[in-house]
């Protein structure tokens, strides 16, 4: 049964993400090609952008191959040629809508910024095109470029909890017309979750030893995850598979491996929410499901906008009897065993108000320790550290004004008694505290990394600068319209050409970028109007109980 989990979780990873509709791209030119082994790939061109959307990477996920890794796709094109000028269709995934979130509890003024809010997040669109078949990858790049070219690489991984999201939603044009505008091209792939690119990126002018992955939120713990598969051997044909990577909110996510109580129950979930339940070899009755019953079960299980928030039924889970992923991720770190390359890594704000609006019955104090200790149930001492952890979160500033997240709003958007010391606690424990645990880790080892906090949504009721609220601008926001805008762009793209952020087009709010180390832990304060340098040093006493017993917070 524990392989049977690692199946599962393993499907997971591959069909995750944010969801939204994408307007397909028109007004075709002379179609640009690419020759890959398979065939030729044919795209579109349109607004100085080539596009080829949808390639197929594997063989299709379906019947005896369901549940199971990728398989390489060895054949050719059907008549010799794909076409790649259609929106990639979307991996089958939990519904990820607002209107999945019961905020019954809360006032209807409340509701009404949430919702106000989130209707403007990537997080509250729908994905279109849904189906099993659908390991494909996206390649844009500035039209015009040729195999010749050879420009680096960014390999994008989007997030949603790894249970919902699709590629097609995130049009790296943005990010290319940058890219172009500051004289360092680069190539753009997204993928529905490398050989692949490595063995064809050349074909559509990429340099497959110039890739940099960056994702967010589950997409940046898949970098992270990245970086320490395969014991941190980070080569392929005894080169680097990628030379760079950016994390947006996510790294390092202590897990309990697949044979622990916590991931076997969730396979039993799935399988009772089936009809092989009374089945002899459940793995092999999932495989024979058809694809609506199956959908149903593997989606019976607790989603990120459900109580269980960020306590994520599909997180990728360490297999002891497999090399591939074998032990917590903070073991890897602890013993150097990854991949040590130039690092942006950075969170928003209000991480956790977002995963944190649907548990209004947590009112007192023992509601939130108990609450915090269920997300680790292996430890015996969950409780005594979910309570001492608490401790560190007082629900007093001053005057009975309740701590917490939105942070710096004294006692206001305190929607229910707890709600801002579990935000806090939440966003701390899932991506700000275990990102000063990481780069306290890599900079030990003297990896080249740089940090950041976005504050560019402070005041935003209720939610704060709330997760995902940077992709808004990384990929949605026309390029140089905001500062930003032109400041991820700039920054990214400096670290994608020349490993350091600070390389070139350093002007106006884009100023340089410290280093993080443990001696001065600087962060860069992504601000609406300027950025601006600030330490890393807030909640300092709960980092401080955090860190040396990280391995005790295993989800």
């Amino acid at each position: 049964m524990r392989k049977s989990i690692l199946f599962l979780a393993g499907l997971a990873s591959i069909v995750t993400g944010l969801p939204t509709e994408v307007q397909e791209i028109h007004g075709r030119q002379s179609a640009p090609t690419a020759t890959i082994k398979n065939g030729t790939v044919v795209g579109t061109s349109s607004g100085g952008i080539d596009s080829f959307s949808g390639i197929p990477f594997a063989q299709p996920p379906v019947g005896n191959l369901r549940l199971r890794p990728p398989q390489s796709l060895t054949q050719g094109f059907p008549g010799g040629t794909f076409d790649a000028s259609k929106s990639a269709a979307a991996c089958p995934q939990f519904a990820f809508q607002v209107d999945n979130l019961d905020l019954s509890d809360l006032p209807n003024s409340v509701v009404g910024d949430i919702i106000g809010e989130l209707v403007q997040s990537p997080i509250a669109q729908v994905a279109i095109n849904q189906k099993e078949d659908c390991l494909s990858i996206t390649v844009q790049r500035p039209a015009g470029t040729t195999a010749n070219s050879k420009l680096p690489v960014i390999f994008w991984i989007y997030g949603g909890g790894f249970e919902a999201g699709w590629s097609a939603m995130y049009d790296g044009s943005n990010f290319i017309k940058s890219s172009v505008n500051l004289g360092k091209p680069v190539v753009y792939v997204a993928v529905n979750y490398r050989y692949w690119v490595q063995e064809n990126i050349a074909a559509f002018g990429g340099d497959p030893s110039k890739v940099t992955i960056w994702g967010e939120s589950a997409g940046s713990i898949s970098v992270f995850d990245h970086t320490v598969i395969n014991g941190g051997d980070n080569t392929y044909n005894g080169k680097p598979w990628f030379r760079a990577a950016i994390m947006n909110s996510g790294s390092v996510i202590p897990a309990t491996d697949v044979s622990t109580p916590k991931p076997q129950a969730i396979y039993d979930k799935v399988v009772a929410s089936s009809p092989c339940a009374g089945s002899a070899n459940t793995v092999s009755c999932l495989r024979g499901l058809d694809y609506a019953t199956f959908l149903r079960a593997v989606s019976s299980v607790p989603g990120i906008f459900s109580y269980r928030s960020v306590d994520l039924s599909y997180l990728p889970r360490p297999d002891p009897g497999d090399s591939f992923f074998s032990e917590s991720p903070e073991v890897s770190l602890q013993a150097s065993r990854y991949a040590k390359v130039p690092t942006i890594v950075g969170d928003q704000e209000d991480e956790g108000t977002l995963f944190s609006l649907v548990q209004s019955n947590i009112t007192t104090n023992d509601d939130l320790v108990n609450y915090v200790a269920s997300y680790f149930p292996a430890d015996p001492n969950n409780v005594e550290n979910a309570r001492n952890l608490a401790a560190q979160y007082s629900n007093i500033v001053v005057a009975g004004q309740p701590a917490g997240s939105p942070f710096r709003t004294g006692g206001l958007n305190n929607i229910y008694p707890q709600f801002k010391r579990l935000a806090a606690i939440l966003g701390d424990l899932t991506f700000t505290l275990t990102r000063r645990s990481y780069l306290n880790f890599i900079t030990n080892d003297g990896v080249p990394a740089w940090s950041y906090l976005s504050t560019f949504a402070y005041g935003t009721p209720i939610l704060g600068t709330f997760h995902a609220t940077d992709v808004i601008y990384s990929f949605f926001t026309p390029s140089n319209t905001t500062v930003p805008t032109r400041s991820f762009h700039t920054y990214y793209i400096n670290l994608i050409y020349d490993l350091d952020p600070n390389s070139a087009n350093l002007a106006g709010p884009v100023i340089q970028w410290p280093r993080w180390s443990n001696s001065t832990p600087s962060l860069l304060n992504f601000g609406l109007g300027s950025n601006s340098v600030m330490l890393d040093n807030f909640r300092q006493a709960a980092y401080n109980y955090v860190q040396p017993r990280i391995n005790q917070f295993r989800v």
